[in-house]
């Protein structure tokens, strides 16, 4: 190990960045959260993959604007079409 490291031109972020995602921090409903949690378990994969596949699956299918209310209507027919399978 050195003594001193030059970090003039290092970066924030991943030691091994993603390729095609991105990280951010989103505010969900609490029992929204538990329930992609619950149900992904159940698929045996991982939550965010549940609620990244019903954005896209909703997107292929509507020209409306991602907004807020759009993203709790997606995930409530996502929910939907889960439990019903």
């Amino acid at each position: 190990m050195r003594k001193e490291y030059n970090l003039e031109n290092a970066k924030r972020g991943q030691v091994l960045p993603l390729k095609g995602k991105t990280r951010i921090t989103i505010y969900l409903d609490a029992e929204i959260l538990e329930e992609f949690r619950v149900r992904a378990d159940q698929a045996g994969y991982g939550y965010q993959t549940m609620i990244n596949d019903a954005l896209r699956e909703y997107l292929s299918k509507s020209g409306k604007p991602l907004d807020e209310t759009v993203v709790r209507q997606v995930i409530r027919e996502e929910l939907d079409r889960v439990a019903r399978h």
